[in-house]
């Protein structure tokens, strides 16, 4: 049977640049900016995004279109059929449960942007929308929601799922980020905010700051040898993937650099601290539009956009499951569809665990998170170009000396790069 392919190559773009965005670029990347020398931070980001992000996208797509099958698939034609089943059915199952706290967070997501829209975040409001998202079987049943809408999605396959709903938010999504920071510009002394925060600090870079742009530029395009391999069996042979990771890897950049103009000088207008992590999303922007002229309007809009591209991210992460699965010759007659209400099932059970305990998301998190992803994405290159060697590099690239400057990249600097993220940031 002829695998399935993108239908063009901006239905391709928008996919992957829709599973890329997600969450953390919203809450993490402004942080980041503003904490490590704000357009300082932002050129030595760009700069590992092109020699490092691009290189390693590149790659993972590569094998995802050389093997045509996802990651199970793909790790069995690089390193056998029994350790590359191993090691396939290890990344693929550390992202079913990686995806299963992401869900309940969509799910408080969804649930911010409900009361946005219906009572707003002011006085009250916002207090009993802390004790909802404290509620076990209300996180849970809005985890659940997120998931169905994500199983109907999958169940309708790459064209009339997946790059159809893509083909909606990911436009959408950055039409109102575009809109919130010009927005933005019109608030009382937001120029000038905007200005330091967009003027270089150099004296802000040390070799913290340097390992953070360092990781934040390899996993914000969505690398791990997991949601790239299935998305790349997706393109067709013609599909450039140099153009294709560039265009990804811009749209991944652009969405965080748009929010960062959009959230850190807002929030230093309304004297709101701009704290890391999630609770600037569920404290510090609730607290932001209640007090912003027209906040409850520009708010909802916000949010609504969050969360569609969150949805995106968290439908990439389970199509790792249900395309990998179903593609594996191993598992006799559990086709896509099956697959999809089998491990629809074991996704709402593992939820569970999240859901009615906030503190496991912090485990899990380290158990299946970025090290999970830094482990992926290195046996994704290393597969592709220690075991499958440059014949396998020139036949996705074609012959030229691009190609073997890519490899040599690809062999020796890419995987070393990925792995002492992961040493350093576990010593850390």
């Amino acid at each position: 049977m002829l695998r399935q392919q993108f239908s063009s190559s901006l239905a391709a773009v928008l996919t992957m640049a829709g599973a890329a965005i997600g969450l953390g670029n919203i809450w993490r990347f402004p942080y980041m900016m503003g904490s490590y020398g704000g357009s300082a931070f932002l050129l030595i980001y760009l700069l590992f995004v092109l020699l490092i992000a691009v290189p390693a996208l590149t790659g993972e797509w590569a094998l995802g279109r050389s093997s045509r099958g996802g990651t199970i698939t793909a790790f069995a034609t690089c390193y056998g059929p029994r350790t590359g089943r191993a090691l396939g059915y290890m990344l693929v199952l550390g992202m079913l449960c990686s995806g299963s706290y992401y869900l309940v967070v969509i799910g408080n997501v969804a649930l911010m942007t409900w009361t946005s829209f219906t009572t707003g975040f002011a006085g009250e409001h916002q207090q009993a929308f802390v004790q909802q998202l404290e509620h076990g079987p209300t996180r849970y049943l809005l985890a659940l929601a997120v998931l169905a809408g994500i199983l109907w999605v999958a169940y309708r396959g790459l064209h009339e799922g997946i790059e159809r709903v893509s083909k909606l938010f990911v436009p959408f999504f950055f039409l109102v980020i575009i809109y919130l920071t010009i927005q933005t510009l019109g608030l009382e002394g937001a120029p000038e905010k905007m200005r330091l925060f967009l003027t270089p600090d150099f004296s802000q870079i040390t070799p913290t700051s340097v390992f953070a742009a360092l990781g934040q530029a390899v996993f914000s395009v969505g690398l791990g040898g997991t949601i790239m391999v299935i998305y790349g069996s997706y393109l067709s042979r013609g599909a450039s993937l140099w153009r294709g990771a560039i265009a990804t890897a811009g749209a991944d950049t652009s969405a965080a650099l748009l929010a960062a103009m959009f959230i850190f000088p807002t929030i230093l207008v309304y004297g709101i601290s701009p704290a890391a992590g999630p609770t600037l999303l569920f404290e510090s922007l609730a607290q932001l539009f209640a007090q912003m002229d027209n906040g409850r309007i520009l708010g909802s809009f916000f949010l609504l956009a969050l969360l569609l591209v969150a949805f995106l991210s968290g439908l990439a992460a389970l199509e790792v499951v249900f395309g990998s699965i179903s593609d594996d010759e191993s598992t006799h007659g559990l086709n896509r569809k099956r697959t999809i209400i089998v491990f629809g099932v074991v996704e709402a059970l593992i939820m569970i665990i999240p859901g009615f305990n906030p503190g496991a998301v912090a485990i899990m998190d380290l158990l299946f998170g970025s090290g999970m992803l830094a482990v992926g994405s290195a046996l994704a290159i290393i597969g592709l170009t220690w075991r499958l060697k440059q014949v396998a590099v020139v036949s996705e690239f074609g012959a030229s000396k691009l190609t073997d400057f890519l490899f040599i990249w690809l062999k020796w600097v890419v995987p070393a790069v990925i792995l002492a993220i992961l040493i350093i940031s576990y010593i850390h």
